[in-house]
């Protein structure tokens, strides 16, 4: 496997402990439409997270929740109505975050969750 998928898919399941500890629950993993990718969907109550991985190994190429763009919001944003759309929840309560993980040295990853769309 390619060490950037391989990089990737651990910092998923990272996440999704993480999203776990907070007391969501994770209903897909990985979720692929003609239209995007979304990292992972969660429940957090009544509300579904469409959350958007990203890792760092340093801050040379700046903050892991920098890296998502106006145009990659976009695609998730159209990806998750077509997962509502889908599965019958179109009118739902959602919300996309990013969960940012910094990667360090010598110590346990830093672990953020930024909410950056609610609708």
């Amino acid at each position: 496997m390619d060490p950037r998928r391989q990089f990737g898919n651990l910092a998923e399941k990272l996440a999704a402990r993480f999203l776990v500890s907070k007391g969501m629950k994770i209903i897909k993993r990985q979720y692929r439409t003609r239209a995007g990718e979304i990292d992972l969907i969660a429940r957090d109550g009544n509300e579904i997270v469409f959350v958007e991985v990203k890792a760092r190994r340093g801050h040379q190429f700046g903050y892991p929740e920098e890296s998502v763009t106006s145009s990659k919001l976009r695609k998730i944003q159209t990806t998750a109505e077509l997962y509502l759309q889908k599965h019958c929840l179109l009118g739902s309560s959602y919300r996309i975050d990013v969960v940012a993980i910094e990667y360090q040295e010598d110590a346990d990853p830093i672990i953020t969750q930024v909410p950056v769309v609610e609708v």
